[in-house]
């Protein structure tokens, strides 16, 4: 049997060396990043070249506690029962087209009309 995925808009952002705390902030949702052990909490500057050399790690829901790494040039993906996954760019690419509007803004247009 062939099936065809359902479509969902979804929230994703490319992981480049330039932005990788915008990234974190998209992932964790907070301004200031809660570090790992290996590396101190006022040590932003070292998780950031971490990162570009060895991708950032997360957990996701199918992990199951285990980590994930999305490497520099990968999606990460918020998913539709807000969970984070990484994603290749070229499968992101053949997956997902990118929209026009921004979901997130238009609903809070339309709770304020109300």
């Amino acid at each position: 049997m062939k099936y065809r995925k359902k479509p969902v808009e979804i929230e994703a952002m490319q992981l480049q060396s330039d932005n990788i705390f915008e990234v974190y902030k998209f992932i964790h949702g907070e301004d200031q990043p809660k570090l790992s052990t290996q590396i101190e909490h006022n040590k932003w500057d070292d998780y950031v070249d971490i990162v570009r050399k060895q991708g950032m790690f997360f957990k996701t829901l199918e992990s199951h506690g285990e980590m994930q790494v999305a490497d520099i040039g990968d999606f990460i993906i918020k998913g539709v029962k807000g969970e984070f996954y990484p994603c290749k760019p070229d499968i992101f690419e053949l997956t997902y087209d990118k929209i026009n509007h921004d979901p997130i803004r238009e609903s809070k247009r339309a709770d304020r009309e109300v």
